[in-house]
């Protein structure tokens, strides 16, 4: 299975990055990790034909992390529809939300939601899914109040991967990553402490915590970005490729 990054950047673009989307391509399925609104631009430059697309797995529902799901909706519509219903699993809520925001973006006539083969699936915290064969385990991480905020679990073809989402640091963290063969983690400051995302100070002394095969940082920030030549933990590019 191999990881495609099409955006590793946080809210902002940091460092001209693009928003959250990791594509996952395994021999017979080609799915999602979120969907940032740059994410079918930058599929589509990696050369993936968006209609091969099997599920879109939603860490929460913050516009940098699913706010690109309508333009696919409107390239199955007047393009090239999908070979099947993709699937879109995420958070409660998402459905309603999908929704909403397609009606934002293109009005309230003929919804492009309404008129695309898709189904929606809810990830309930610490319950098992399978979401077109690709086995999900979702649980709850610190970034949102309200509304529920996933990291996600996924293993596929032998291969598991620990996806955080976005996240303040939880020591659930050492848990589900024991055997990981990836940890894509977020890592969004280097000494900063919002409340609501992971520094590299806490990382760092906790690395020798995570036991997974490989540390992979992502959506890192201007002050991240400004440091890179001090970090000792590999970071993500938009357009990196590798094998998990």
């Amino acid at each position: 299975m191999r990881l495609h990054v099409l955006g590793c950047g946080d809210a902002f673009g940091s460092g001209g990055r693009h928003q959250s989307g990791y594509l996952f391509e395994a021999s017979d399925r080609l799915f999602l990790l979120d969907c940032g609104p740059t994410t079918l631009l930058a599929m589509k430059r990696a050369g993936f034909a968006p209609r091969r697309l099997d599920a879109i797995i939603l860490s929460h529902l913050h516009g940098d992390h699913f706010g690109g799901i309508p333009f696919f909706f409107i390239e199955y519509l007047y393009q090239h529809p999908p070979a099947t219903p993709v699937t879109i699993a995420g958070p409660p809520d998402t459905r309603e939300r999908v929704m909403e925001l397609c009606k934002v973006m293109y009005g309230s006539g003929k919804s492009p939601a309404q008129s695309t083969p898709f189904t929606f699936q809810i990830l309930h915290p610490k319950e098992s899914a399978s979401v077109k064969g690709i086995e999900v385990f979702p649980f709850r991480v610190p970034h949102q109040t309200g509304d529920i905020s996933l990291a996600l679990k996924v293993a596929y073809e032998g291969r598991r991967v620990l996806f955080s989402g976005d996240s303040a640091w939880t020591d659930e963290f050492i848990a589900h990553a024991n055997g990981m063969d990836l940890f894509l983690c977020e890592c969004s400051f280097f000494t900063e402490q919002p409340a609501l995302h992971i520094n590299y100070q806490q990382l760092r002394a906790n690395r020798e915590r995570l036991e997974c095969k490989k540390l992979l940082l992502t959506h890192l920030g201007e002050e991240m970005l400004a440091r890179k030549n001090e970090l000792e933990i590999p970071f993500a590019e938009d357009g990196m490729v590798l094998t998990v």
